[in-house]
């Protein structure tokens, strides 16, 4: 298993996705996006390999994986490097993807030495 770890960007991007659910359904609802998060994120760190590269050749971010959390609309985009594994966003499905991740390809996680 590789360590995973998480840009200041993911962490905002998830505090506001648990405001937002306790907010309109309440404290259970936002405690279960947390469960789905966490092993969302452990499984990426057992299976770095095992999510999804199609955005990567669309956003021009090699190396580039996804994985979706079950039950809720977010997408959890993160790099595989060689001694870690960096969550770099969690968006909402209904975001402007591409805009999002292609405004901030200059933080690339993938660029910095591993």
């Amino acid at each position: 298993m590789k360590p995973v770890v998480q840009s200041s960007e993911a962490a905002s991007d998830i505090k506001a996705a648990v405001r937002y659910y306790f907010d309109e359904a309440g404290a259970e609802v936002a405690g279960v996006f947390i469960a789905a998060i966490e092993r969302a994120v452990q499984q990426i760190g057992e299976w770095p390999g095992s999510g999804s590269s199609r955005l990567a050749e669309t956003l021009d971010l090699p190396g580039l994986r996804t994985v979706v959390p079950a039950r809720f609309p977010y997408v959890i985009f993160y790099f595989d490097l060689s001694d870690r594994v960096d969550v770099w966003r969690v968006l909402h499905v209904r975001r402007d993807i591409t805009a999002i991740l292609g405004d901030h390809q200059a933080d690339d996680p993938s660029s910095r030495s591993a």
